[in-house]
C-alpha cells in the first residue's frame, strides 16, 4: 500500500504478489478496495497492481473537470517509475474505456489486454444515463443516489436474490460517501462523455479479451462485439445470467475466464 505522487497529485496503488504484472483498472464506483474478494488468487501466480485513479478511492480528487486521457499519462508515469515495461491490462467498464485509450497510444507496454462490460463508444443513451447519476450524485443522498444507480448495475436476478445485501450497501452509502466523492464521481462520469474510439481499434495489435454479460443494460453485449470485431487478434466470452457487474455476479465464472486466458495467450492450441 503506497502512495505515489503523479502530475501534481497523489495516487493510491497496492502491489501483491510476484509474478507477471497485472494491473487491475476499476469501474468508475470502484476503488482497490473492490478487488479485495479476488486477490488472494489473483496474487499467486501475478504481481497484481492495484489502482486508484484520480478521482477514486484513496487517490486526490481533481481541480477541475478532465478527460480519460489524464488517466492514461498518469498511469504510464506510474508504470515507468515503477519500472514496469510489460504488463497485462485489464479494465473494467469505466476502467476499460481507460485501458482501451492506454492500449492505443502505448501498446508497446502491453502483453495483453483484458476488457470487461465496457465500451469503445458513449453512445446516445449511456450520455443520458450519465445525466441521471450526475443528477443523482448531486443530491449528495446516499438513498437517492443508490435508488438511481444501482438497479442498472446489477441484473434483475441478483437484484431480487440479494435485495437485503443491497439493502445493506445503501445504507453503507449514506453513511460512506460524502460530497468530495460525490463531486469525483460526477467529474470521472462527464469524462466519458464524448468517448469515440471504435474506429481506431484496429490499432490494437495485442491478444485481447472481450468479457460480456448478458443482461449488461448500461454497455449491452453489441457494444463488447463492436470492440471485438475491430480488434484484430481478439476473443470474445459471454456470461450468462449476469449484469454489468458480471465479476461479483458470477465471480467464479469470471476468475476462470480471466485466468485461463492468461494461462494460455502465449500458446497455440490446434485441434487436428
Amino acid at each position: 500500500m503506497a502512495y505515489m505522487e503523479i502530475k501534481g497529485k497523489k495516487i493510491y496503488f497496492e502491489k501483491h504478489g510476484e509474478g507477471e504484472v497485472l494491473v487491475l483498472l476499476n469501474g468508475i464506483m470502484m476503488s482497490t478496495a473492490s478487488w479485495l474478494p479476488f486477490i488472494d488468487i489473483l496474487s499467486k501466480d501475478y504481481k497484481v497492481l492495484l489502482v486508484d485513479l484520480l478521482d477514486q478511492g484513496r487517490s486526490d480528487k481533481a481541480d477541475s473537470e478532465y478527460d480519460q486521457q489524464i488517466h492514461v499519462e498518469m498511469l504510464k508515469e506510474l508504470f515507468d517509475k515503477l519500472n514496469y515495461k510489460e504488463i497485462h491490462l485489464f479494465g473494467v467498464s469505466y476502467g476499460g474505456e481507460v485501458a482501451q485509450l492506454f492500449a492505443l497510444k502505448y501498446g508497446y507496454m502491453l502483453k495483453s489486454l483484458i476488457l470487461s462490460n465496457t465500451t469503445s463508444y458513449t453512445n446516445k443513451s449511456m450520455q443520458d444515463l450519465e445525466r441521471a447519476w450526475d443528477y443523482a450524485a448531486s443530491t449528495y443522498e446516499g438513498s437517492i443516489f443508490f435508488s438511481i444507480t444501482m438497479p442498472s448495475i446489477y441484473s434483475h436476478i441478483f437484484y431480487e436474490k440479494n435485495n437485503q445485501w443491497l439493502k445493506e450497501r445503501e445504507r453503507q452509502f449514506g453513511e460512506l460517501l460524502d460530497k468530495n466523492w460525490y463531486d469525483g464521481f460526477r467529474r470521472a462520469a462527464k469524462s466519458a462523455h464524448n468517448l469515440n474510439i471504435t474506429k481506431e481499434l484496429h490499432k490494437i495489435d495485442i491478444p485481447t479479451l472481450i468479457i460480456s454479460s448478458d443482461l449488461d443494460t448500461i454497455t449491452p453485449v453489441e457494444y463488447q462485439e463492436i470492440i471485438f470485431k475491430n480488434i484484430p487478434n481478439a476473443k470474445w466470452i459471454l456470461i450468462k445470467n449476469a449484469g454489468h457487474a458480471s465479476m461479483y455476479e458470477k465471480p467464479y465464472e469470471f476468475l476462470s475466464i480471466l485466468m485461463g486466458f492468461l494461462k494460455t495467450i502465449e500458446y497455440e492450441i490446434r485441434i487436428i
